[in-house]
């Protein structure tokens, strides 16, 4: 029988005393792992999910971060560093060239490749086994659950490069006018091969495919940690976030549905708001919100990464109208629960959930973070010399945000009564408080959702002022003749990406739904307070590939969009305060 290889890293060769010439030929050159059992299959689909962290590059590129070092309205600023040049790049919507990091989009494109190449291996080697007829059924019953991780690991990872790399889903007609990515479904075996990348219809088509090929095969009897492999619930939750992107909501609510499996999605969100009593360092916050003990996580994936870092102590932070629209604003039930800052005596509305849970960086004044999702996991290589490995646990597939897909899948189809049931059940999560602690709620209601993100409500400091709802262009962005956004359905799609919003904080998920919402965003830079703007359907919508990959011969992303720069609105030098 063929032997067949994965190449896992390449070792090189010394040159050491040899007893013959037979022995040395007889010996694999490398340290190359032969794929001859289903058990090696499984293993090697550990090494299937990305290492690398999308958060920081994409995060960057959203509403959720300001610049630290730009004069607020009162002419304050900070003067902070940087963490990366890559960052001030990010920032600025440029195309990122001056890193390749872990936390930088080569350290994306990357580790995104890899998981593909692991995936790919294993289907190529495993559909072999099936054909070849040697398995016992016990044995193909487990193979055929280790192709369905596979597929799903292909299919997400794609799906992941076309969120960064990218524009927005535009529909089947308008996608093939836009570059895809190369979909790669064989292991390499050329050195310098060359890869067209298609169109964003056939990228797509492809994540589909492969979608619903893992969706069908899919077992988490298998699995040793069901949580950190695409059990039957991150599949479905998957599949339910890949519809509700790609508009088609009929889909989307049907693997909502299943991911929840029958159980009331009440009994599954979190209850780490009444658990921060309980937790006093930002890290035990961490470890508490990623636990594998929590229903409402369906899957993890571990990376390396420095991305916890960057919110915090840093130059660009979730700050000021940032941090005003997000953790520490009002919302539409909470919106007359007022906090106030025991150092500048300001007075704010805030969820209560976020108190005890939020870090702060100079006592708030440049910057509070989420310690949930913003908490770093040290893996010490040397603790006598203090380094390691910095591990960030992203939760990837999660019961609160498949419960905001549903409810978004309920809107288009007109389940107004529905999509609020939906949005009640994320805001009643949120109050499950400590012993003796009372707030004054509203109910999350379809009167109060109106009110809060109605029209004549969006000159207030609630709206303009902080950012909290945008002008959306969802039909511009993908057309649709039968899912159109009428005026009716306004107030609740705001409703919906406000807290989509604070639910993905941190993680760089709000840059996909920036896209494909078709949201207009503007940061401010530097001391000028300079302005670079993101439009709705930006080719800057698009992250650069790589310049490694396009030196590699890879055609790179269209660029014709200039940044126009509004010189009214530059600061003259010294009516800043500079805080050191």
């Amino acid at each position: 029988m063929k032997l067949k290889y994965i190449a896992l890293s390449l070792a090189s060769i010394a040159l050491l005393p040899l007893s013959s010439c037979g022995d040395f030929l007889e010996k694999v050159p490398d340290t190359r792992v032969e794929l001859e059992t289903v058990e090696q299959l499984r293993e090697l689909l550990n090494n299937g999910y990305t290492k690398y962290n999308y958060s920081t590059p994409c995060e960057l590129s959203t509403d959720n971060v300001i610049d630290n070092n730009a004069p607020d309205p009162d002419g304050v600023r900070f003067n902070l560093a940087s963490y990366a040049a890559t960052d001030d790049q990010a920032f600025k919507f440029e195309d990122v060239t001056m890193g390749m990091d872990n936390d930088s989009p080569s350290g994306i494109w990357e580790g995104c490749y890899h998981a593909i190449a692991c995936a790919n291996a294993v289907l190529e080697r495993g559909l072999e086994m099936d054909k070849e007829g040697n398995l016992t059924s016990a044995d193909v019953k487990k193979l055929h659950a280790v192709l369905g991780e596979a597929y799903l690991i292909r299919a997400y990872h794609h799906f992941l490069l076309a969120q960064v790399f990218c524009m927005p889903y535009r529909g089947e007609a308008l996608n093939q006018t836009l570059q895809g990515i190369p979909y790669i479904t064989k292991p390499e075996t050329e050195v310098k091969p060359h890869y067209e990348r298609g169109t964003l219809d056939e990228t797509y088509k492809h994540i589909e495919e492969d979608l619903l090929l893992g969706l069908s095969l899919v077992d988490d009897s298998y699995y040793e940690v069901p949580k950190y492999h695409f059990n039957k619930a991150a599949a479905n939750a998957f599949a339910a976030r890949f519809y509700v992107f790609t508009r088609r909501y009929e889909e989307a609510l049907k693997y909502a549905d299943a991911a929840f499996n029958g159980s009331d999605p009440k009994t599954m969100v979190s209850d780490i708001w009444s658990q921060r009593g309980s937790m006093y360092y930002i890290s035990d916050i961490g470890r508490y919100y990623t636990s594998m003990n929590r229903k409402n996580v369906f899957m993890n994936i571990s990376t390396y990464s420095t991305s916890s870092r960057r919110t915090h102590g840093y130059r660009y932070t979730t700050n000021r109208d940032a941090r005003r629209s997000t953790i520490q604003g009002p919302g539409p039930t909470w919106d007359n629960i007022k906090w106030t800052n025991s150092k500048t005596k300001e007075t704010f509305a805030m969820h209560p959930c976020f108190n005890g849970l939020c870090g702060v960086a100079g006592e708030s004044e440049y910057g509070s973070y989420f310690g949930g999702i913003s908490s770093e996991q040290f893996e010490y290589t040397d603790k006598l010399a203090g380094i390691g490995y910095p591990h960030v646990v992203r939760m990837e597939f999660w019961a609160e945000e498949t419960l905001l897909c549903r409810a978004e899948a309920k809107l288009f189809l007109g389940d107004i009564d529905g999509c609020v049931a939906d949005l009640a059940i994320w805001d009643w999560a949120r109050r499950q408080l400590g012993a003796g602690e009372s707030y004054s709620f509203k109910d999350m209601t379809r009167a109060v959702i109106e009110k809060f993100y109605s029209k004549d409500q969006g000159d207030s400091k609630y709206k303009n002022g902080f950012g909290i709802m945008k002008p959306l262009h969802i039909d511009e962005v993908c057309p649709s003749d039968r899912y159109q956004l009428t005026e009716d359905k306004v107030p609740y799609l705001q409703c919906i990406q406000h807290l989509r919003r604070i639910e993905t904080i941190h993680n760089g998920m709000r840059f996909f739904d920036i896209k494909r919402y078709g949201i207009e965003i503007t940061h401010y830079f530097g001391r000028f307070n300079t302005p670079y703007t993101l439009k709705t359907l930006d080719e800057k919508c698009a992250m650069q590939i790589p310049n490694e990959v396009i030196n590699a011969g890879l055609e790179p992303n269209t660029r014709f969009t200039v940044t126009e720069k509004d010189e009214s609105t530059v600061e003259a030098p010294g009516s800043y305060v500079l805080v050191k």
